[in-house]
């Protein structure tokens, strides 16, 4: 077999091959570039509220904080509550939880949920153990292997010793000199 013929093989099989992952990488590599402007991993949602219901740090507050979670619609998710600090009542719930300002009787409930797709995702961006390490590992050695075999699949005026060259210099280039002006 023609090592021209090799190369085009192997770069066809290879590509196919990581495919899925070049996919998930990507996105996942978006999302986590952004990871200031929105949580990729989870949607949070606040619902405000206000109360007449009066808490005081020193006495029992088991009946009131059930008349609140009445109030709220969260008696079936309540785990627990305390007061971490002042005027601030926490109340644990499952997948959230309700902060009271009990001087004022406003707060909040805040619910947390898996944001689908991007949670899962970056998950396995985030190197979660170590068979996955060794995966990843043979991946960037496939994509390394894509990207070299890409480099002679074309002929003529458009390969790797002319406009490709020029290309390639293009894309070594812009990294280097964003690392030195950064």
């Amino acid at each position: 077999m023609k090592l021209r013929k090799l190369n085009r093989l192997t770069h066809r099989d290879a590509g196919y091959l990581i495919t899925g992952m070049t996919i998930i990488y990507a996105l996942s590599g978006i999302a986590l570039n952004h990871k200031h402007d929105w949580n990729s991993n989870y949607i949070i949602d606040q619902r405000h509220f206000t109360t007449d219901i009066e808490f005081t740090r020193d006495t029992d507050n088991d009946e009131n904080v059930q008349q609140l979670l009445e109030e709220l619609g969260e008696t079936k998710n309540f785990k627990t509550y305390y007061y971490p600090s002042g005027d601030k009542l926490t109340l644990f719930l499952h997948g959230g939880s309700a902060i009271v300002n009990t001087a004022t009787g406003e707060g909040y409930v805040e619910r947390i949920s898996k944001r689908p797709l991007f949670y899962q995702v970056n998950f396995l961006h985030y190197n979660p153990g170590k068979w996955w390490k060794w995966f990843s590992d043979i991946f960037c050695v496939a994509l390394i292997l894509v990207t070299i075999t890409g480099l002679f699949i074309v002929k003529g005026k458009h390969s790797i010793t002319r406009r490709g060259a020029v290309l390639v210099a293009i894309g070594v280039i812009l990294p280097v000199l964003f690392l030195f002006l950064y």
